[in-house]
């Protein structure tokens, strides 16, 4: 007992410092104070170092120092908080600033930045949820969240491949594709341009729980209705934005085929198409995220004992939100990862556009 008590009163006087507003007020103060002159004097590769450096160690000693005492920041505790996001921020501007000559470690810096700006909001998060002592019904930090994802990869993992690989990806590449044949179709037949686009937009409007439990009782309770209504979702603005893209041509360069005898066909494939590519994978980038959201939702309305959406409507009624919590970061991982997937396929296929050379 009595070797306990220099380590209880270590940790007592630890927190009577961050307790202490003064030196946090006083270091909060000399950061605003320098900060019109840190360009002058320290900057650079060093300075985001440094500043980094700082801001995570003594952001993850408050996160430490308050997991031990949930519910008792004081003031000086927040101002030490509001030290370590003003140090970070110095440290993402200083980022942001650098222009470094190589191509990979510019992408790295670029890369970097909102990286950054997504740890530090988990951060706040955790200080802010465990520092206020929220009930982990209402809100769970973090930690909890991560520890969750740790402790059921089984389940998260059939929750995926029920929703993303079945679900997402059949009906965004059945919406999509048809999409885009059909908006060939109509930008060959003029009639159906004034016929078929409006009744689009009718149906692009239809709102999603109205149509979700018709694909149900149509399809059944698997994979193929969510599908279905990830085809729904994903057609329309395929098509608006391809017959968009293939208007984009202007009437130099049509004359300028047309003095190459070139034919409808060639017109298209060498001319109308590539123009178009920008508008088709503006349409592929909206329809990666609009397909998600609408597998998600469509499971609420009937499924199997699996799914993302499943999982979401289950565990809430049950009081696990740290489950809840982890099938959204399962499904907004995933989203960010397919949006990223098909920016990456852009850049390659649009590398003569100007967003992509500059």
């Amino acid at each position: 007992m009595a070797s306990m008590l220099p380590l209880i009163s270590g940790e007592a006087a630890f927190l009577g410092l961050f307790e202490s507003p003064f030196l946090a007020v006083s270091a909060l103060a000399a950061v605003l104070v320098l900060t019109p002159y840190r360009f002058r004097f320290f900057h650079g590769p060093l300075a985001v170092l440094a500043l980094a450096g700082v801001s995570y160690g003594l952001a993850f000693a408050l996160i430490a120092l308050i997991g031990r005492h949930p519910g008792m920041a004081g003031h000086g505790f927040w101002a030490y908080v509001a030290v370590a996001w003003a140090m970070a921020w110095l440290s993402v501007e200083e980022m942001a600033a650098l222009s470094p000559r190589n191509l990979l470690v510019r992408r790295l810096v670029s890369l970097a930045i909102p990286l950054s700006f997504g740890v530090w909001l988990l951060i706040l998060w955790q200080v802010l949820v465990v520092g206020f002592a929220v009930p982990r019904v209402l809100l769970p930090a973090p930690d909890d969240i991560w520890t969750r994802l740790l402790a059921s990869p089984s389940i998260l993992w059939a929750d995926f491949r029920q929703t993303f690989l079945k679900g997402v990806l059949v009906g965004y590449a059945i919406g999509c594709g048809s999409g885009f044949l059909v908006a060939i179709l109509v930008d060959r037949v003029p009639f159906l341009r004034r016929g078929l686009l409006p009744i689009g937009n009718l149906v692009s409007a239809l709102p999603i729980i109205g149509v979700a439990p018709i694909m149900v009782m149509w399809f059944g309770f698997d994979w193929p209705s969510k599908a279905a209504v990830v085809i729904i979702m994903t057609f329309f603005p395929m098509l608006v934005n391809t017959v968009t893209g293939l208007a984009a041509a202007d009437r130099i360069q049509h004359d300028l085929m047309h003095t190459y005898a070139a034919n409808y066909r060639q017109t298209l494939v060498k001319m109308r198409l590539p123009m178009a590519m920008p508008f088709i994978f503006n349409a592929l980038k909206i329809n990666s995220t609009l397909a998600l959201i609408g597998a998600i939702v469509a499971e609420f309305f009937g499924t199997p004992i699996v799914g993302m959406g499943f999982r979401i409507s289950t565990e809430v009624g049950r009081m696990n939100v740290d489950m809840v919590w982890a099938s959204i970061a399962v499904a907004a991982l995933a989203g960010s990862l397919f949006y990223g997937l098909v920016t990456l396929v852009e850049r390659v296929v649009t590398f003569w556009h100007p967003s992509v050379r500059g």
